[in-house]
């Protein structure tokens, strides 16, 4: 049954739509062979040495999630459906997907390849009706659910849509941002991984409410110019428009240290988290890339980076971590860094048959 809050809101204004298929690879899998219904299920191949790129909900109850790798989500799920990844599959599905909401809305932001964004300002009917005739009209089609957010900016869409998950709704008025958003984990706030979480958590920072009460400046050095983009959604405020021409030119992530260092450990722990992270991402994305670069700000803000171009794309987390450490090994670790980020360029777009790569 579709999860609905009862929430008192104005949905005048409402015009932004988060919309995310439930654990899409999976599910797709599920719905291919329904002998898997009600069976943990996790997509990424059967290779003891292959990673997981989505887990379904059952299987999730049981710990297993996206960039496990395959052989500890065994020890965690003996009885899991393990299955490759059938990139064709899901591209037919999610082109299935897309065209019922460009059929909605000519402002449509594809996000990978089973979420986006939708603009509905032009549209002459309701969110809520407009959230609940796709979900109609998608499992119709398809066989599978989805998630949607509703609310006046693309931050507070995507908190909404991951609210009621699988198979919710969920809207976000003006005068529900104290109590929606100020008990959040920060991990919730887009933009912080699992290394800012933990960096955030060593000075006593777990919840929004507890960001909230920082200062912008605080945020700067902590983020970099990212900060400034925290401290303003945390507070509901997103003037990022709907992107119809959205094209990546570059997929990284970084982090800046609460204490310098240049322990060679830590910075490779880093970067190991990096390369899986940016291979989830490309993989998700439907991409791939040939040029790392490694990027390194140093206590005085001095910033150096280094990067290799290859012969042929990468996409999975090994290569990448791999040509990582062959450029941190080309930097001299003499003074202390506090700020390290890895960023994959050089993108293009993936053959269905290359991302069979957990076989």
């Amino acid at each position: 049954m579709i999860k609905i809050s009862n929430d008192i809101f104005n949905i005048e204004n409402l015009n932004i739509l988060h919309i995310d298929m439930d654990a899409f690879y999976a599910s797709v899998e599920v719905q291919d062979n329904p002998t898997l219904k009600g069976k943990p299920v996790a997509v990424g191949g059967s290779s003891e040495h292959g990673i997981i790129t989505t887990a379904n909900y059952e299987a999730r109850k049981f710990g297993l999630h996206s960039a496990m790798p395959i052989f500890m989500a065994k020890n965690l799920c003996p009885n899991a459906v393990f299955l490759p990844v059938r990139m064709k599959r899901y591209k037919e599905v999610s082109q299935q997907v897309f065209k019922i909401l460009y059929d909605i809305t000519d402002l449509v932001e594809p996000v990978s390849i089973d979420e986006a964004y939708i603009d509905i300002s032009f549209i002459d009917s309701d969110a809520l009706s407009i959230a609940h005739m796709i979900k109609k009209r998608v499992h119709a089609k398809t066989g599978l659910t989805l998630s949607i957010g509703i609310s006046y900016n693309k931050f507070l869409a995507k908190i909404a849509s991951d609210w009621n998950k699988p198979n919710g709704i969920k809207l976000i008025s003006p005068d529900m941002i104290p109590e929606i958003l100020l008990p959040l984990p920060v991990k919730s706030v887009h933009g912080i991984g699992p290394k800012s979480t933990e960096k955030l958590n060593n000075i006593g920072i777990y919840t929004v409410e507890d960001l909230y009460n920082l200062s912008e400046e605080f945020l700067v050095e902590l983020f970099g110019k990212w900060g400034s983009d925290i401290y303003d959604r945390i507070r509901g405020i997103d003037n990022r428009k709907i992107n119809t021409e959205r094209e990546r030119k570059s997929l990284g992530t970084e982090t800046t240290f609460s204490e310098s260092t240049k322990d060679k450990n830590t910075l490779k722990s880093y970067l190991h988290d990096f390369s899986i992270e940016i291979s989830d991402s490309l993989i998700k994305n439907q991409i791939h890339g040939k040029t790392i670069t490694l990027k390194i700000k140093y206590e005085d803000f001095k910033l150096k980076t280094k990067s290799k171009t290859l012969l042929t794309d990468i996409y999975l987390a090994k290569d990448i971590y791999e040509i990582a450490l062959s450029l941190l090994n080309e930097i001299k670790l003499d003074r202390n860094i506090r700020l390290i980020g890895l960023t994959i360029s050089n993108l293009s777009s993936t053959q269905a048959e290359q991302l069979s790569f957990l076989d």
